[in-house]
């Protein structure tokens, strides 16, 4: 195979003859020579190929070509003589494979995030998405060799389920059904294709848990779906969730387990993805940097959620949400701890069981559950995750208490009643997570093909 760019500018031999291929970033054309950008999407730089009229297609080939065109080029690598480039190649032959037509959208001008998104089939040859999408597959990569190297096993969760992980989600249902030959509201679900009401999931968490009572240390990474009707930066429709799950483990180990991961991913992003995250540095949000070097470099804090209320209510600040106990944190009370009073990340624990989910474990005082948020400066909430309740007793009245039936989770119970032992897990929202590590405002940037309330274009 022919070398990449990033593999060309990686190791760069002047005097060598080497090839490329790619499109068209820049074009520029002077009186007797031709300044052509090429990025095949591999780095962030692009190559700079310097065409002369010395090349047989010169007049009608090169002269003719514009931003978006398809080339394959041949030349030889030379030191360059302008600045932001080490080398640059003297083209001694240049094909077109492919052209553009006169309404090609993406011009040498900057364009909108918004404008971006109705064209996010051309959109990741802009400098800002090529760079989003190669943070988010080094993300990638680092959270399998995290869990890979740590005897972790992947588990790939139902996206088609009939139970909701969360107890309080919106679902999107799956049907076969066709609601126009059926009068409004007498539907039979029992004729339907899987013969019960089935929906897209909210996590894979509770067949995580499945695999955790064998194989003691698994993990999910896989899409994961809400009908949640907010059309803001924050939330999607469709998204992508890690979810590690670890037998014999309590709400302490599963802490340690959330920092060392948060600190390995962002650590390996900041490795692999220097040139990006100095882009996102200086054009999108100047603290990218600081910010990720600082989590990955200081410990965690640790407070209890009553402890967080208490220094919220003592802080004196205007919170335009009201803080109280029994109440969730909202995103200022999270960044107001992690930003000012601690100026670090904070995990908070212990939250009330009223509004945590009928899956987490349920402490001693009655009142709370043992399950943990990690907040970092800048976005607040990262990671949640709890220790599972495994007393079958327990978590029977939970379910009741959430309203839900309980032989739509059958086998969730009967995973209490064979083998039990404590076990715990988190989940972290991907796009989140690329969110953090870009600084991009939203998070219908940091995803190929955003699916939102109104829209499931491309």
């Amino acid at each position: 195979m022919r070398q990449t760019i990033r593999e060309i500018l990686d190791r760069p031999s002047l005097g060598s003859h080497v090839s490329a291929r790619g499109w068209l970033r820049t074009v520029r054309h002077s009186k007797n020579v031709s300044f052509l950008e090429l990025s095949d999407g591999s780095c962030f730089a692009g190559l700079q190929l310097v065409a002369s009229p010395e090349l047989p297609n010169y007049t009608d080939v090169v002269r003719a070509l514009v931003t978006g065109c398809a080339i394959e080029v041949q030349g030889e690598l030379v030191e360059s003589p302008g600045g932001g480039q080490s080398v640059e190649m003297q083209v001694t032959q240049l094909d077109q494979v492919g052209g553009v037509g006169d309404d090609y959208p993406l011009q040498k001008k900057r364009h909108s995030f918004e404008f971006l998104r109705t064209v996010a089939h051309l959109r990741p040859r802009t400098n800002t998405m090529g760079a989003v999408f190669r943070v988010r597959n080094a993300a990638t990569f680092a959270i399998h060799e995290f869990f890979q190297e740590r005897g972790f096993i992947q588990v790939h969760s139902p996206i088609i389920t009939t139970s909701d992980a969360e107890g309080a989600g919106e679902l999107f249902r799956v049907t076969a059904l066709d609601f126009d030959e059926r009068p409004a509201g007498e539907v039979d679900w029992s004729e339907d294709f899987f013969g019960t009401a089935s929906y897209l999931t909210v996590s894979g968490q509770l067949e995580a848990e499945i695999a955790a009572m064998a194989m003691s240390r698994v993990y999910t990474f896989g899409p994961t779906f809400r009908a949640e009707n907010s059309n803001t930066s924050r939330h999607l429709a469709e998204f992508w969730m890690v979810e590690p799950e670890v037998a014999f483990c309590d709400l302490d180990e599963l802490i340690r387990l959330a920092e060392e991961f948060l600190k390995y991913v962002l650590g390996r992003v900041l490795d692999q993805c220097p040139e990006d995250l100095e882009f996102f540095d200086k054009r999108i949000d100047d603290t990218v940097l600081s910010t990720l070097r600082h989590v990955v470099e200081t410990p965690f804090e640790r407070i209890s959620y009553s402890e967080a209320i208490e220094l919220l209510l003592a802080s004196g600040e205007g919170f335009e949400h009201p803080v109280k106990w029994g109440s969730d944190l909202q995103s200022e009370h999270e960044r107001w701890l992690s930003e000012k009073r601690f100026e670090r990340p904070v995990v908070v624990t212990d939250y009330p069981k009223d509004i945590k989910a009928f899956y987490m474990y349920a402490n001693d005082d009655e009142r709370t559950v043992a399950a943990m948020d990690v907040l970092v400066p800048r976005v607040g909430e990262i990671i949640g995750g709890s220790q599972r309740e495994h007393r079958l007793d327990v978590l029977v009245q939970r379910l009741r208490d959430a309203g839900l039936p309980e032989d739509h989770y059958w086998w969730y119970l009967d995973l209490r009643r064979h083998g039990p032992v404590p076990h715990a897990g988190f989940g972290l929202g991907f796009e989140r997570l690329v969110q953090y590590v870009t600084g991009m405002a939203n998070i219908r940037d940091v995803i190929p093909f955003p699916r939102v309330p109104g829209s499931a274009e491309f």
